[in-house]
Order: structure tokens, then C-alpha cells, then sequence
């Protein structure tokens, strides 16, 4: 069987690549060892938002009346799992659908380079067979990682891929990391009423955010009742009793005992690069990741690598990004098109977290803004002074900008609120786009909005500020 390239892995990466590579005029094979859409689709990015989704309405009707409604209920833990799930099932369906659209044939099963050009299916019965390609993509995404005192054992001490199966709500939770995967699940428990605590090993929470950021939403999460311990990691876990209990070292070396019914470990991903034929082949790695170049070619030829696999930001839009430039440079190469992709500028990809207060950021923080050498001005907006934020009812949270004093260069934004997630994008385009302070003071924005608040964030920083 012979193709023009080959991807291994049908993730957020994976499938766009195919299909990318597909309208370039090349004949393609996707291969998969478990669903379409990989870990995003399936146990990811969406069914985690679905469950928010859930825990948001369940707030509505407990905050009711606080919009003039007097509206009771209660959740079903079991049916939130289940619409979640289905949610799951039917974006999987669409990648199906969209695999044939384009004429992209899906092998399932498990790849492996075996050489230039060639890579080894083996199916679930264990049956293996070799397949051919001019290039092969790699995009075996990610996993959980796993510490070493923090072995998870799929009941008590669960990753991510668990706790959005759970078939009993549990009335207590202990989570173990507090970067996206954490918080989100914090939320979503939370809100359904389990007893979460935090604890996170760095001196705050959502640490990679700017500090502010992280100040305001650890003031949201207390309030909302979760507890939360930084500065602290768990040393041990004794799950031999009806729950677990787990021993947490403080910053003063002193030690705590907390108990839960449940640990849920979320402490990151690891790259899945075992077992696929990179040593055999050459294929260089670093840190557990795939090395690759700009446009995602490996050390050898022919063999690209995208998504959580390489060093890049391990999020669903980057590897789809990556896998669309990797399709770009073979067009590039077989004289399909004329120009090569345009390179990734990693220091202006926006990361999301969906959260309550949801959190979304690009560029540079305040201080890694200072320790690049950038003279800086520094805007904020809080959403309590939006009039969109008080009809909604959700007044928490700020914008936050960053411009260089100079030449006005807009140098990062971070945002947290409702809705933020949907905003980050106009600060994505404008920095792409090279835009000044002075252009988006000048660029009229909608009144109500939540979207006001960057341009009023940018008055603030330039003292030109109106509604605060």
C-alpha cells in the first residue's frame, strides 16, 4: 500500500495535517489506535469543556436568585458524565466524517517508523503490515505524566482520562498540580459539590500565568470554597484504607496528613515517543521530546513530527498549526505551492484555561517583559467597572496589558473573567499584525461589550482611561 504521506496519530495535530495535505494534491493514510480525534477530541480539550458547561448551569441555578429567578435543582453526577461523553463521541464522528470528505484512508491500529518511507501497523488482534510513504508525520500526542510517589492506580489516585468517567461523584478530592488540567477540574468538582483541595508544588497556582493572574484566581477559588496549599508537594499516598491519605510536605519542611476519597494527579503530560522507531531510525530527541526544525522536519528527512511529541506548547491549536505547516513544506518541496508556511511565532500563541473565572493570555508577562530589557506601560481594566459584567453578573476579574513605553509595540495581554477565552484572539491578530497602543485606542470597540475591556485597559496604561 502506497502513499504520499502518512500521519501517525488522528489528534488535533494529526487530522488536520491529513487533511491539510489532502487539498495539497496528495494521496494520504491516517493512522489510529484507539478513536479519531486522539486524547483533544476523545478525553481532552472537549469533553472537559462539557463538563464545565454543566458545572456553569448547575452555578446558574444555585445563584439564581441572585437574577431575579427563583429556580431550584439538583445534578445528576452520572447524566453529567454521560452528556459529556456523548458530546465526545459525536465530534470523533465528524473527524470520521471529514476523513472521508477528503479521501483520507484511516488504518487503526499502531505505527511504527521502520525505515525511510515506511511504517509497521500493528492491529489490536496483533497482526502487523507494512505501509509506504514519500513522508510520514509523527503525532502521537501526549499522556499524563506520572510521579514517581504518585503512582496512579485508575480508582484512588486517577489522571485525567478517569476523573471524567467517574461512575460515583466522590466527596472529596485531592489535586495534585494546579497548571489547566488541575484547576478545571477543581471547578467542575467543586461546583457539583466534592470537597477540593490544591496542592501545588510552586509558590502559586496556574503558575505559568502572570503573577496577578494567579493572585486573582487563587482569591476566586477560596472563595468558592476550595482549598488550596502552594509551595507544598505530596510525598506519599496511602490508599489502603477506605480513601487515601496523603502526605504533603509544606515550604517550612514540616509535614500534614490530607485525606480524600479520591487523588487526582495533574501534574502534566509526557510526550508518547516510545516504541514508535525513533532510536532505530535515527530520529534524534531532547528531554523527551522529538527534535524538529521550523517547519517540523525531524533529523532525518522526510519525517516530520508535530504536537505534544515535540517541544512546542502542548495545546490542541499549536499542533493543529504545526501539522498544517508540516503538509505546507512537503507542497513546498514537491513544487505544489509556491511559497513555504509561515513560521510559528511561539511567543504569540494564546493559551486558555477554562476555568471559573476563565483565564486566556499571549505574549509576554509583566515580568518576563522586565527581564527581556523592555521599558514597559502597564494597563488594567477590572471587569467590576464593565457594564456588560454587571448585567451578566460576572464582575471578576481584569485585563491586563503590556506595551513596550517606546514604540508603543503590544508586548503581552492576560486576561481573567467570563468569557475571556472568546477575547484573546483580538490580541493575538493585533500582535501579529504589529499593532501599537495608539491603533487600538483608535479602533472603536462595541458598548456593551466584555470587549471593551482591552481597549480600556490600553487607556489605563497610557492614563487615557474612561470608566475607571
Amino acid at each position: 500500500m502506497a502513499y504520499d504521506v502518512i500521519v501517525i496519530g488522528s489528534g488535533p495535530g494529526g487530522y488536520p495535517a491529513a487533511i491539510r495535505a489532502s487539498q495539497l494534491g496528495f494521496k494520504v493514510a491516517i493512522i489510529e489506535k484507539e478513536s479519531l480525534g486522539g486524547i483533544c477530541l476523545n478525553w481532552g480539550c472537549i469533553p472537559t469543556k462539557a463538563l464545565i458547561k454543566s458545572a456553569n448551569v448547575y452555578d446558574y441555578i444555585k445563584h439564581s436568585a441572585n437574577y431575579g429567578i427563583n429556580a431550584t435543582g439538583t445534578q445528576d453526577f452520572p447524566a453529567v458524565i454521560q452528556r459529556s461523553r456523548g458530546v465526545a463521541d459525536k465530534m470523533s464522528k465528524g473527524v470520521q466524517f471529514l476523513m472521508k470528505k477528503n479521501k483520507i484512508d484511516v488504518i487503526m491500529g499502531t505505527g511504527k517508523v521502520k525505515g525511510k518511507g515506511k511504517v509497521e501497523v500493528t492491529a489490536a488482534e496483533g497482526t502487523k503490515k507494512i505501509i509506504e510513504s514519500k513522508y510520514i508525520v509523527i503525532a502521537t500526542g501526549g499522556r499524563s505524566r506520572e510521579l514517581p510517589n504518585l503512582k496512579q492506580d485508575g480508582k484512588k489516585v486517577i489522571g485525567y482520562r478517569e476523573a471524567m468517567v467517574l461512575p460515583v461523584q466522590p466527596k472529596s478530592m485531592i489535586i495534585v498540580g494546579s497548571g489547566a488540567i488541575g484547576v478545571e477540574f477543581a471547578y467542575v468538582y467543586n461546583s457539583m459539590g466534592t470537597k477540593v483541595t490544591i496542592v501545588e508544588f510552586l509558590s502559586r497556582i496556574v503558575p505559568v500565568e502572570d503573577e496577578e493572574i494567579s493572585k486573582e484566581l487563587e482569591k476566586q477559588y477560596k472563595k468558592q470554597g476550595i482549598e488550596i496549599f502552594t509551595n507544598a508537594s505530596v510525598e506519599s499516598v496511602d490508599t489502603s484504607d477506605n480513601g487515601v491519605k496523603a502526605q504533603v510536605k509544606k515550604q517550612d519542611g514540616s509535614m500534614m496528613t490530607l485525606e480524600a476519597d479520591i487523588v487526582l494527579s495533574a501534574v502534566g503530560v509526557v510526550a508518547n515517543i516510545e516504541n514508535i522507531g525513533l532510536e532505530e531510525n535515527g530520529i534524534k530527541t531532547e528531554k523527551g521530546k522529538i527534535i524538529v526544525d521550523k517547519y517540523q522536519q525531524t533529523t532525518i528527512p522526510g519525517i516530520y513530527a508535530i504536537g505534544d511529541c515535540t517541544p512546542g506548547q502542548a495545546l490542541a491549536h499549536v499542533a493543529s498549526k504545526e501539522g498544517i505547516n508540516a503538509a505546507e513544506h512537503m507542497a513546498y518541496l514537491e513544487k505544489k505551492i509556491a511559497h513555504l508556511p509561515d513560521v510559528i511565532d511561539y511567543n504569540n500563541v494564546p493559551g486558555c484555561t477554562y476555568c471559573t473565572p476563565e483565564i486566556a493570555s499571549v505574549g509576554y508577562t509583566e515580568k518576563a517583559a522586565k527581564e527581556a530589557g523592555y521599558d514597559i506601560k502597564v494597563g488594567k481594566f477590572p471587569f467590576i467597572a464593565s457594564g456588560k459584567a454587571s448585567a451578566a453578573g460576572a464582575t471578576e476579574g481584569f485585563v491586563k496589558v503590556i506595551f513596550d513605553a517606546k514604540y508603543g509595540e503590544f508586548l503581552g495581554c492576560h486576561m481573567i473573567g467570563a468569557n475571556v477565552t472568546e477575547m484573546i484572539a483580538e490580541a493575538v491578530v493585533a500582535r501579529k499584525l504589529e499593532t501599537t497602543a495608539h491603533e487600538i485606542l483608535n479602533a472603536i470597540h462595541p458598548h456593551p461589550t466584555m470587549s471593551e475591556g482591552l481597549k480600556e485597559a490600553t487607556a489605563a496604561a497610557y492614563g487615557e482611561a474612561i470608566d475607571i
